[in-house]
């Protein structure tokens, strides 16, 4: 029997992984597929190829598909986000000029204290901050305005949409003084000397999702079986990547000329947790730094996509409450639990939690009888309360 093809649209970024793994170590194949992996720009090009029918599927940020449910965006047909595909991966990077000026004031450049990171950089720099992030709906956007928010940088913030791989010529340049990118976008940067990593993503959330599979509801109605056999392709994908046996080689495979198109060293740093934060090479460890699997990080919680759509409708004049209501539609925890519980994947006994609520690993009721989820406390303690959810 043939197989079914299949058009991915990916932006370049370590992040892309669980889609060129599945089609490269044959997950894909074994579940009928032939993808045709389909590089892409940036993240507006991903929503529009998605939207148009150019491609059947997307590595997309996770915030997109809720912005699209609320209308902020084309008049393409809904988007449905399938699963997430990675947890984590971003880093805070600052110019090379904000970096001196932190040094000259003690700070260390110790990766995994936000507050510290926050007071040192009020400390420098001044009145107004801009910062890259790569699309105006995107985790990074939330984790920025997340740690800052309250500070004294707040007031004058700015924030810039820069593609991914432009970053650090954006800070190198001036156009932003600091900027918020998954990987190696951000290892990138001080690659180049163009800047110093200044701090974790995980460390502002500790469990943000990153990027999710997408497709159109259209296309999940009209295809179940290719929905299916794309999901459990990519979650098998996803397994595989947690195995950290397997980050070196996964390393060597993204960064191939196909995909990422750069030295497998650079990859290697995000992958296996060491990142070089200066361009004098210093090294901070940072376990965990992406999750593509473990700790229940493919589960789509229909509570992220209430409080993302939250903070997206009070930015951009909408109704909270009816935003909250309406974009948890969008996360399919109902194809979740269809297409995958049949791969072996274990599923929580809800679809919406407490957001922010768990500063350790925390064992919850499943289907098969107990999980254990990841962390996912705030720095600053708060705590999103889906209760609305369950009325």
């Amino acid at each position: 029997m043939s197989a079914t093809p299949l058009r991915l649209g990916y932006v370049p970024l370590t992040d892309a992984a669980p889609l060129i793994i599945a089609h490269e170590l044959g997950f894909a194949a074994e579940e009928g597929l032939a993808l045709d992996l389909i590089r892409l720009q940036g993240w507006a090009q991903s929503r529009d190829m998605l939207g148009t029918g150019a491609v059947d599927a997307a590595h997309m940020l996770v915030p997109m598909p809720v912005a699209q449910t609320l209308g902020l965006g084309p008049d393409y047909p809904r988007f449905d986000l399938l699963m997430f595909i990675s947890q984590g991966g971003q880093a805070v990077a600052v110019s090379a000029a904000l970096a001196e000026r932190l040094r000259d004031i003690g700070h260390d450049f110790g990766f995994a204290d936000p507050v510290a990171a926050r007071q040192a950089l009020e400390a420098v720099a001044g009145p107004s901050l801009r910062v890259g992030v790569p699309f105006t709906f995107s985790t990074q956007s939330h984790l920025v305005r997340h740690w800052l928010a309250g500070s004294a940088l707040a007031p004058g913030l700015s924030v810039h949409t820069v593609p991914p791989p432009m970053m650090a010529a954006a800070l190198a340049s001036g156009e932003v003084d600091a900027y918020c990118v998954g990987e190696p976008w951000a290892s990138y940067g001080v690659e180049t000397a163009a800047g110093s990593l200044l701090l974790a993503g995980r460390a502002i959330w500790g469990a943000p999702p990153e990027k999710g599979l997408v497709v159109t509801r259209d296309f999940a109605q009209a295809r179940p079986e290719a929905t299916g056999a794309l999901m459990r392709a990519v979650w098998r994908a996803c397994r595989w990547l947690d195995d950290a046996g397997h980050r070196g080689t996964a390393a060597e495979i993204v960064s191939r000329p196909d995909y990422l198109n750069l030295a497998p060293e650079l990859t290697e740093r995000g992958l296996l947790g060491r990142l070089h934060v200066t361009p004098q090479g210093e090294v901070r460890t940072y376990p965990d730094f992406i999750r593509f699997h473990e700790g229940g990080a493919n589960f789509p919680w229909r509570s992220i996509a209430a409080m993302m759509a939250r903070e997206i409708a009070l930015a951009h004049g909408l109704d909270p409450d009816r935003a909250m209501r309406e974009a948890p539609a969008c996360f399919r925890t109902d194809l979740y639990r269809q297409h995958l519980r049949a791969a072996g994947a274990d599923m929580p006994g809800a679809s919406a939690r407490v957001e922010g609520a768990m500063r350790h690993p925390t064992p919850v009721a499943s289907e098969k009888g107990q999980m254990i989820l990841g962390p996912d406390a705030f720095f600053d303690g708060q705590t999103f309360d889906p209760a609305f959810l369950s009325r």
